[in-house]
């Protein structure tokens, strides 16, 4: 009989995973303390914006193999198997990671436990957190040793998260037990079958896996946007440069796009966090180049605020500005740390009229920010404009005509904060073009 399934946290992890795993065929059962999320996904309705994920949430609903619920004690007699997949945002003040949700979970599920079940985390975490974990679920639970623990990290991207969760590139399993990686194999089996490569480990490297790569792919980001300074400077193409760097095999194209930066709900704070339990350890040295990583990516912000200004003569005073682009990335409503919203935030602040537009993004960013004005288009928030900013590199904008928008702007200005847009063909259609390290 195959393991019935919960998943504890019903954000973008934990939704994710519990649908695509009733997809595959599981009895799953999710879990969130918000009443008001909880009836949402029980409709049928996603919360956040994820291509491709509503239609199998509502597949699992209709077929019967997936419920959610607000009770840790229907979780707990329900599921054989607990995907923990809470967030660990970065506390207020400091880098490092706040745990505490993680632990309110495993403390509200604990006690409930009273027979033999496995408990898998997901959710990124400092070093160590596992062992403490494993050793805390012993101790709370009424099943005692019968209740084993595994650490799982997710590497989910947004807008790529159901290919991800079905077809991942890699499984990260860290055990402490044989009994413990023979269940997981279970659970993927169809993926392994498929020969999705499988990494067992202990807890500690597991819990490393994830934050080496998001730190990894953060200094590759800010590689690309530090030679884009140079660039400037010395008056080069940094697009040109990184065209020819990606012919390198050693290194490769993916991420080396120079433009505004990285943000996000991960890769900021996981890299912050990174290096302030890496200061507990000891060995903060060993990551103080992920220092430079960061202050790279914010002086990015500040750079593309640099050169909106200059284009509209030295000064954002009595100018009207469009962005392009509220969430961090395009494919997602996310705008956890944005680079573009908070670039309109900070034009906004220096006298600019900013009207934001982005296809997903417009709840969330009217949210945040209730003091921007909001257009119902690309075009609508362009009208007047003395520049116009491409901040998230949404389709739809990459594939906006220059012509047309030209004749809803007052003054040919753009700024391509993402290196996405055909340089050439906008000047050819009289616009005043710069972008990020190149002339």
């Amino acid at each position: 009989m195959p393991y019935r399934l919960t998943a504890l946290g019903t954000g973008y992890l934990g939704a994710t995973h519990a649908a695509c795993m009733a997809d595959l065929g599981f009895e799953v059962l999710g879990l969130d303390v918000d009443a008001e999320k909880i009836a949402r996904l029980s409709d049928g309705d996603l919360p956040f914006h994820e291509p491709g994920l509503e239609p199998i949430l509502r597949r699992g609903l209709e077929s019967g193999r997936l419920r959610f619920t607000t009770s840790y004690e229907e979780a707990a007699d329900f599921g054989d198997v607990h995907f923990i997949c809470v967030g660990t945002p970065q506390k207020r003040g400091e880098f490092a990671a706040d745990v505490s949700y993680l632990d309110a979970c495993v403390d509200a599920l604990a006690p409930q436990l009273v027979r033999e079940c496995l408990v898998v985390g997901k959710s990124t975490v400092p070093v160590g957190t596992a062992e403490r974990l494993a050793d805390r679920l012993v101790k709370l639970a009424p099943a005692r040793e019968g209740v084993d623990l595994a650490w799982n990290p997710e590497f989910l991207r947004e807008g790529f998260a159901v290919q991800d969760t079905l077809h991942p590139d890699r499984i990260v399993l860290g055990v402490r037990s044989e009994r413990a990686e023979k269940i997981m194999r279970e659970v993927y089996a169809s993926m392994l079958g498929e020969g999705v490569p499988l990494v067992v480990t202990d807890y500690a490297t597991s819990e490393l896996v994830k934050t080496a790569a998001n730190a990894f792919l953060a200094t590759k980001i800010s590689f690309i946007n530090a030679m884009a300074e140079v660039c400037e400077a010395a008056h080069a193409d940094v697009k040109q440069l990184s065209l020819a760097l990606s012919y390198d095999e050693r290194i490769g194209g993916r991420f080396l796009n120079p433009g505004l930066g990285f943000g996000g709900g991960c890769l900021p704070k996981d890299i912050r966090a990174f290096m302030a339990r890496a200061g507990e350890l000891g060995v903060d040295q060993a990551l103080s180049f992920l220092r430079e990583v960061d202050a790279i990516n914010m002086r990015r912000r500040a750079r593309m605020v640099d050169l909106a200004r200059e284009l509209v003569g030295g000064s954002f005073e009595g100018c009207t500005v469009a962005v392009l682009g509220a969430a961090f990335k395009p494919n997602s409503d996310d705008i956890r740390d944005s680079p573009a919203l908070d670039v309109a935030a900070t034009i906004s602040d220096q006298g600019a009229s900013v009207t934001v537009y982005d296809p997903a993004a417009m709840h969330n960013a009217r949210r945040v920010r209730p003091d921007l004005k909001y257009g119902e288009s690309a075009l609508d928030a362009a009208r007047d404009a003395n520049v116009v900013l491409l901040l998230t590199e949404w389709d739809e904008f990459v594939r906006l005509d220059p012509e047309e928008l030209g004749r809803v702007v007052r003054t040919r200005n753009v700024v391509d904060g993402r290196n996405a847009l055909d340089s050439e063909q906008w000047r050819a259609a009289g616009w005043h073009y710069r972008a990020l390290g190149r002339p």
